[in-house]
């Protein structure tokens, strides 16, 4: 939208300025298409650079800052530009008055153009905006040492929101604009179980952006590595391009987003190491809820969820017992403890 008002307040200054230089005399005497000439040709000028700027896709920044800063470097840039094109100037029109009036429609068009050009660029350059000065450098402040990129599966799970609730993230929370997409599609899906994860995705997302204490951002550029790609490589470009970590519960993503040499958090893996460590020989009591694979072996779950797997427990299923730590399996997808019933 801003960018809107930006192009059409150019086009209105561009009108302007064809009108300016048409009641000001620069256009010949007795020509009635001349006036016309000019100002369709400022205009054609005018529609011609933001076509370029809307093809030239970039990204966004503070409109003040933009203002300030493309306003400033838009008047140097004609100002220097108005120098380097008088000596030509000064060979063209022949008489002082001439050469004053055509100093005054070069800086002028000049002034228009790098001004719009400055101001647009800055606008479109948050994410990678960097104004260096020796032993001085401006960049976009970010909390925490980098950004997280939200995985769709990692939304859905629904804890990120209590990890982050937590400040164990304090970098800046990344929601890709695709991702919203797939979860979109995954709530309006014809699965009713499919469309339940998809709302307590957005649910979560909400709680996300309600809460003040969260840094979250939604990039909703479109950079030319998207291009033809699925979400998971989309996810992994965007994470490369903003030198960020990648969040997610996918144990596919997280071997995918490892060979491009991109950080990942998987939730599974910081639930593992946040769950009680159990030691062969150790007591555990465990409810069999369920026969084992093996013969002879049961299963049963711990409170936090953990698959504990008994030997000789068949017999025992539906009753509570105490077993005899034997090993533990740590894996990205969980952890699952061995036993052997005591007695």
């Amino acid at each position: 939208m801003i960018l809107i008002i930006l192009r059409t307040i150019f086009i209105l200054a561009a009108a302007g300025l064809g009108v300016s230089l048409i009641t000001a005399g620069y256009v010949p005497p007795g020509s009635e298409w001349s006036p016309w000439a000019v100002l369709g040709g400022v205009l054609l000028l005018a529609l011609g650079i933001i076509g370029l700027d809307v093809a030239i896709r970039r990204k966004s920044l503070d409109v003040i800052s933009s203002v300030y800063f493309g306003l400033i470097v838009g008047m140097f840039l004609a100002y220097i530009g108005g120098l380097v094109l008088r000596p030509l100037l000064a060979t063209i029109a022949k008489e002082p008055t001439s050469l004053e009036r055509l100093n005054s429609a070069v800086g002028l068009v000049l002034g228009l153009v790098c001004c719009y050009v400055c101001i647009s660029l800055l606008l479109q350059t948050k994410d990678d905006f960097r104004f260096i000065i020796p032993y001085v450098e401006f960049a976009r402040e970010l909390k925490g040492s980098k950004p997280c990129i939200l995985d769709t599966s990692v939304v859905i799970d629904g804890r990120i929101a209590d990890v982050v609730e937590t400040q164990v993230l304090d970098g800046q929370l990344i929601m890709p604009k695709f991702v919203i997409s797939e979860l979109q599609g995954i709530a309006d899906s014809s699965d009713r179980l499919r469309r339940s994860r998809g709302r307590r995705g957005l649910d979560i997302l909400a709680r996300l952006r309600a809460n003040p204490k969260t840094d979250i951002e939604i990039f909703d550029r479109d950079l030319p590595q998207f291009a033809g790609q699925p979400v998971d490589l989309k996810l992994v470009a965007l994470a490369k391009h903003l030198k960020g970590r990648l969040v997610t519960n996918d144990y596919n993503l997280n071997k995918v987003a490892r060979l491009h040499d991109v950080e990942v958090i998987n939730l599974n893996d910081v639930a593992n190491a946040l769950k009680p460590t159990f030691l062969p020989g150790e007591h555990v009591a465990v409810r069999i809820v369920k026969p084992g694979e093996e013969a002879g072996q049961g299963v049963g779950y711990l409170e936090d969820g953990t698959m504990v797997v008994v030997e000789s427990g068949r017999d025992h299923v539906g009753q509570q017992v105490t077993i005899a730590v034997t090993s533990v399996l740590q894996t990205s997808a969980g952890r699952m403890v061995f036993g052997k019933c005591e007695g």
